[in-house]
């Protein structure tokens, strides 16, 4: 049970939340979120270049400067500043739930303040049908910790010594070690959802995390796999990264009891979000900057992963072209990837895998989730107003 204990046997410092049997009054300021959030990565970057470039924001700030990634997404959280802020301390808060011989481990996994899209989608789907509850502060925490071990398991198993500009689990305490750290974060964070009254919520939960792991396996069997088709590769991408990110906003809404219409828009518009950011992340992998992303790069195309960008070229290339980049590819030479990595460029694999995520960001954000719920009754109430009961 949630409760507000302080012990490490304390599973979470959060009160017990059931979902309302009625959804409430949708507050004016959400009406926005949605629209706002999707218009952020495509009005951002100029898909229209083999390179994206960033570029002013006017439906997201005023003041009409050359946005970069963090930047752009404090103009979209604004609307859950303060609830966020809860997540994050309610997030480092976990780490006193372990034994002390683990604590230090855990709180190095969960504290490395990451961009926290997932609960801060699911804190704008609440804002959005109605409200943000505690419940929400719990859901965020929730599939934060679900991300945080798939993260240290991608790391193991990709050797990157590099995440959010710190080593990662495995390069400071090795493999054995980070891969027992993600079974803990993932222990930890079913046994939480289990805690709301509904059982619907820990079964969803339960279900992305599956999704997940499943989408991680099928990826890891398609190693080197150079018939690995776009159409499979965008199901892999919606189970290990579109999962998670549609039951943030799909649990968001559901927690306001929100229709099953509204949720089910919602979900949509996570899994069109997490899809396009994965496209995003797998450009940045190629061709991205190590020093700016903070993390190693690189690892995809040297594992045998193949991403859209370099499918695509595959698709492109003639018959000699594609038989040369398969060997760059199967053989791995260190010396042979910067020379595939232009090439992907070159072809503009890389700009046409940002103009992908743009139109599904656009598709998604041009469907109206408000139109589903009801309208509010108080339009000057604001959502990310203190959690209510």
């Amino acid at each position: 049970m949630f409760g507000q204990r302080r012990s490490r046997d304390a599973f979470l410092v959060l009160p017990r939340v059931t979902a309302p049997a009625t959804a409430p009054a949708i507050t004016a300021p959400a009406r926005s979120v949605i629209k706002k959030l999707s218009i952020l990565r495509a009005a951002s970057i100029d898909f229209d270049g083999s390179r994206p470039i960033l570029r002013q924001v006017n439906p997201v700030t005023k003041t009409d400067p050359q946005l970069d990634k963090a930047l752009g997404l404090r103009h979209a959280f604004e609307p859950i500043s303060t609830p966020i802020k809860a997540v994050e301390q309610r997030i480092r808060d976990q780490a006193r739930a372990f034994d002390p011989s683990v604590e230090a481990y855990v709180a190095y996994a969960i504290e490395s303040h990451g961009k926290r899209l997932r609960p801060a989608l699911a804190l704008l789907a609440g804002g959005a049908t109605g409200g943000i509850l505690d419940g929400h502060i719990n859901l965020a925490v929730i599939v934060e910790l679900i991300h945080a071990a798939t993260l240290v398991h991608d790391d193991v198993l990709d050797h990157a010594d590099k995440r959010r500009g710190q080593p990662t689990a495995n390069a400071r305490w090795g493999n054995s070690l980070a891969v027992l750290l993600g079974d803990t974060l993932f222990a930890h964070a079913l046994r939480l959802a289990t805690d709301f009254e509904d059982n619907h919520m820990s079964r969803r939960l339960a279900d992305a995390a599956s999704e997940v792991c499943l989408g991680e396996m099928i990826q890891t069997r398609h190693r080197f796999n150079l018939q690995l088709s776009v159409a499979d590769y965008f199901k892999i991408l919606e189970r290990k990264t579109g999962a998670l990110f549609a039951v943030a906003t799909e649990l968001g809404a559901f927690l306001n009891g929100a229709s099953t219409e509204a949720q089910l828009k919602l979900r949509q518009f996570g899994m069109c979000l997490g899809t396009a950011y994965q496209i995003y992340d797998d450009c940045l992998d190629i061709a991205g900057d190590e020093g700016k992303v903070g993390k190693t790069l690189g690892s995809d195309l040297r594992r045998g992963k193949l991403t859209l960008p370099v499918l695509h070229l595959l698709e492109s290339s003639d018959t000699v072209e594609r038989e040369r980049i398969s060997q760059v590819i199967l053989e791995g030479r260190e010396e042979n990837f910067n020379d595939l990595v232009q090439a992907t460029i070159g072809a503009g694999a890389y700009g046409m895998r940002f103009r992908q995520a743009g139109k599904c960001l656009k598709r998604q954000g041009s469907t109206s989730v408000c139109s589903h719920t009801p309208h509010s009754k108080n339009p000057s109430t604001d959502f990310a107003s203190p959690s209510r009961e």
